[in-house]
């Protein structure tokens, strides 16, 4: 309800739902696929690291921690993100808004510097194949390091991350003005406004620029290094330069428009409709980078192409689904009785598997 003494010419009103039914759909459709693609594909992956020793490589402990970034940007941020993009406003609390931009954050730089530590792993075994090899232990500590930079870079955000009622603007249910909701905002609240333009352009450099700098430095040296190498060798680089390559690409519209809604100097107009339509289609893609990952594994390295097979027909398959469930569950109440069905239909077909 609104109060009475405002002044009515002065007020913004919004409606409460941000698209039509047929849009609003296109998107829980869009970020339910890779919502699932992702638990699946990622659980799967770190289910093939942790049961079998052979693949307990110093590549593939990267890859496993790659993997646990990639659900954590699953769980933690993809449900919320789509909310977010359906409503006007931010329909959750300040603990949330704060929980789920840090865990963003966290969760896509330690992807990023996973990706940097693979790619200089690889260049260490291959350009310079005399020097001693990375340890299990060295591994261990460099992804322990890479989620301790990952913390410590997105703690500003944590902090200035905050949600505050926007005054004079009102939320429309249904049309109907007697239904009035008010408007409340997920924002960076820095003391100095100017401090937010400075704290994006250093997690750009920092999380995206230097890090694909590197990316292709390292991966240029190695590709030259193996021009008339073993074929086997070149499969393995191309897939990891192909994860690098489709997070870039993944990440970079989003980027993009970070940038250009800091830096851009555009109206109100503008913003809106990079609000409505332009920021929803590059989360998806930001978002999708962590369900294709797996599939990349399985098309380019036999290993896990073998371990995924053995997964689905085997009774690990089950524990994939109520793993997927428990997950979905933490997201969206909806999205669990899906997987109630998968897990029923998992069984079934387990247990008729083992009659034949």
């Amino acid at each position: 309800f609104l109060d009475g003494s405002a002044n009515f010419t002065n007020l913004t009103f919004l409606p409460y739902y941000q698209h039509s039914l047929y849009v609003a759909a296109s998107y829980i459709l869009a970020y339910s696929f890779i919502f699932l693609l992702c638990m699946v594909g990622n659980v799967l992956v770190c289910l093939i690291v942790m049961e079998n020793r052979c693949m307990r490589t110093v590549t593939n402990l990267f890859i496993l921690n790659l993997a646990v970034s990639d659900l954590l940007v699953g769980i933690f941020c993809i449900p919320t993100t789509l909310v977010d993009n359906l409503i006007t406003g931010w329909p959750f609390s300040n603990t949330v808004c704060k929980m789920s931009g840090f865990v963003q954050g966290v969760s896509v730089s330690a992807s990023v510097f996973t990706l940097v530590a693979i790619a200089i792993e690889r260049f260490r075994c291959i350009v310079y194949p005399l020097q001693p090899k990375l340890t299990l232990l060295v591994a261990k500590v460099a992804i322990v390091s890479i989620w301790v930079l990952a913390v410590a870079i997105m703690c500003p955000a944590a902090i200035a991350l905050t949600v505050e009622k926007v005054p004079f603007h009102y939320m429309v249910y249904n049309d109907d003005f007697n239904h009035t909701l008010p408007l409340y905002t997920c924002y960076e609240n820095f003391a100095n406004p100017h401090l937010r333009k400075v704290y994006t352009a250093v997690l750009f450099a920092h999380i995206y620029l230097v890090p694909l700098t590197v990316i292709t430095l390292m991966y240029v040296s190695i590709g030259v290094k193996l021009c008339s190498s073993a074929v086997k060798k070149i499969k393995v680089i191309k897939m990891l330069i192909m994860v690098a390559l489709l997070f870039m690409l993944s990440w970079l519209p989003l980027w993009t428009l970070m940038m250009m809604a800091d830096y851009g100097g555009l109206d109100r107009d503008q913003l809106d409709l990079l609000t409505s339509y332009s920021f929803p289609f590059a989360h998806w893609l930001a978002f999708s980078n962590s369900s294709v990952n797996p599939i990349v594994y399985g098309y380019y390295n036999k290993n896990f192409k073998r371990g995924f097979q053995a997964v689905c027909k085997t009774k690990p398959f089950c524990c994939v689904a109520r793993l997927q469930c428990r997950m979905a569950a933490w997201s969206h109440s909806k999205w669990l009785e899906r997987c109630h069905v998968f897990w029923f239909w998992a069984e079934f077909q387990l247990s008729k598997n083992s009659k034949v």
